[in-house]
């Protein structure tokens, strides 16, 4: 008896007696899941993007430490009690030291420090501010590029004095 029940219920479905899914909810369920996949898909383009800005500002800081830990060696460059310039001599040494990723450029100053007022001359009181600054191209939302900078400053003493 069941058997002859199925036969008659699989007849009607295939007859186009049995109800189903209507067009109008075919086509909401279509417009909801491509809905759900544009959201997602922004959702991964926007982490895509903050992963690269992340990934080049964690760069530049990278290069700024280690610039500036080379500046601060006192065995590769000594305390220089006359420093109050621009120092292209490290400059022209850390791209042994360090070489830049394409699209970086680095500027270091160290400038030193006259702690006594009035400020005399010929008075050290064996302190350097050493300034680092890392320029490079940072990709934005629109895909078009911008120029950043990261800044750091750091002190190096005389060990002497």
């Amino acid at each position: 008896m069941k058997m002859a029940r199925l036969n008659s219920q699989v007849r009607k479905a295939f007859r186009g007696h049995s109800r189903g899914f209507t067009l109008i909810e075919v086509v909401i369920a279509i417009a909801l899941i491509g809905l759900i996949g544009a959201a997602i898909l922004n959702a991964l383009s926007t982490a895509s993007l903050a992963l690269i800005i992340a990934d080049q500002r964690a760069t530049a800081e990278s290069i700024a430490r280690t610039q500036v830990e080379y500046v601060k060696d006192n065995v590769a460059n000594p305390y220089d009690g006359n420093l109050t310039h621009v120092l292209p001599q490290y400059l022209s040494k850390a791209p042994s030291i360090l070489p830049l990723p394409p699209g970086y450029g680095v500027n270091t100053t160290a400038v030193r420090l006259d702690l006594d007022q009035p400020v005399n001359p010929t008075d050290d009181d064996g302190l350097q501010q050493i300034t680092v600054t890392v320029t490079y191209q940072e990709l934005r939302g629109d895909n078009r590029m911008r120029e950043r900078q990261y800044v750091l400053v750091d002190y190096k003493r005389n060990p002497v004095t």
